[in-house]
Formats: C-alpha cells, structure tokens, sequence
C-alpha cells in the first residue's frame, strides 16, 4: 500500500489519498473496492463515531430530509448486520431512554447493541411477525430493510435478485405495521415499477423515490420510502 506524497493527492478535506498496490492474490475488482473504502469520507467518519457502517448516514440523510423516525416509534431492521441502521434508528427513536424500540432481525449473528434488541432469525420464519410483535409490544410504526444479495455483475440478475428481496420485505412490512406505518427499503435504479410500484401506492398514501448523499453517485442503488400504510385490507384498511 502506498500513499501520494504530493498535495494533488489531497481530497477538499487534506486528507491524501490511499492508493492500493494489486497483491497477488487479490484481484483488481478488489483491489480497487478497497482503494475505494480507505479514501471513503463516510467510512472514516463511521469509524470516527463510532457507526458500524457507512451505510448508518444513508438511513440518517434520508430521515433528516423526511422525518419518518420519530421519537416513541417501533421500529423493525431486517437484514440489520452490523448494525450501523439500528443505530440510527435507537438513537432517533430514543430507545436507549425506553421511549421507542428497535428491534434488529438477522440470521447473521450480530452484536449488542445499545437499546435495540436483536432477534437472531430469518424474518421469512413464520413465526418472525409474532415473535416481532412481542418483542416491540405491538406492531411496528417503522419496517426498513437495507438487504441487497452477493451481486454477479449481470445486471439484470442482480436488478431481479434486488427486487425480490423488497417485494418480500414489503410482504413482511404488510404484516407488522401499523396504520400510518412507513417502510423503507433498498432497491436499484428503475427497479420499483409496475405491479409493485402500484401495490404499494395502493397501500400507503405516498411512494418515493431517495437517494441520500451517502450512496454513491456512481451506483444504481435506490431506496424507496412509503409513508402512510393505509393497514392490512383484511383489518378494515382503506384500498
């Protein structure tokens, strides 16, 4: 590893950027993920604060924008390892004060942390919106979900793999939220049209489309926030 000692390698911060030699036994594709992550802002400024993740200002960026996390919610993470948006969420919800709750599902394990409660499941387990109510004490005001599959580098297989996903997170969302419940969740760029795009302006009264400064400009990555859940059609929801 070898770092420019000029200062046009300097970014608006002074920061100089790291720059990776290719080791023989890892690729360029790694090689320049790597780069990429020692010259990230986000990922030195995760470090420094103590965030898990990068991805904890994408969740942050986004919320300070729409306000959907709000103090006294119960919120649900799927996917949630590390951590880094269950942080977020604690702290915007003031779980740590007992006021919200956040409660992190993942079938990865994943370590404590401060005021939310983490079950070790895959929230597909038929079991999980039971086990997710009890945990929050009733349903969730907020379901989020930043999964995304290993890409393969064909496009259209990871768009379909992606979308997959959301249309079961959004499944699962039906099933806990409450009314005026929001959900959020990783998509790619184009990827939330037809059937699926109209099945959830059908059951929440807004649908957007956000992309917060922390995800890259160069990737397809989305998010999609729906606000509003009008409930579950089989409880006397509006459809």
């Amino acid at each position: 590893m070898s770092e420019k000692s000029s200062g046009s390698g300097a970014g608006r911060s002074g920061r100089l950027k790291v720059r990776v030699k290719t080791a023989r036994r890892r690729s360029s594709a790694s090689t320049r993920w790597l780069q990429r992550q020692l010259n990230d802002p986000y990922v030195a400024k995760a470090r420094a604060e103590g965030y898990r993740s990068r991805a904890a200002y994408k969740l942050a960026e986004i919320d300070d924008k729409h306000r959907f996390l709000k103090p006294g919610d119960r919120v649900v993470d799927l996917g949630a390892a590390p951590g880094g948006w269950s942080q977020v969420a604690a702290e915007r919800v003031r779980a740590a004060d007992g006021r919200g709750r956040v409660v992190a599902i993942d079938i990865l394990e994943m370590d404590p942390v401060a005021g939310v409660q983490v079950l070790h499941l895959d929230f597909l387990d038929e079991s999980a919106p039971d086990r997710l109510r009890e945990a929050l004490g009733g349903p969730a005001d907020v379901v989020m979900s930043d999964m995304a599959p290993p890409t393969t580098g064909h496009r259209q297989t990871d768009h379909l793999r992606i979308m997959g996903m959301c249309e079961t997170a959004l499944e699962f969302a039906r099933e806990v939220l409450a009314p005026g419940g929001a959900f959020l969740a990783k998509v790619l760029r184009g990827g939330t049209e037809g059937e699926m795009l109209k099945d959830m302006k059908r059951d929440f009264d807004k649908v957007r489309h956000v992309k917060p400064p922390a995800s890259r400009a160069d990737s397809a990555e989305l998010y999609v926030l729906a606000t509003g859940f009008k409930g579950r059609a089989d409880e006397g929801g509006e459809r």
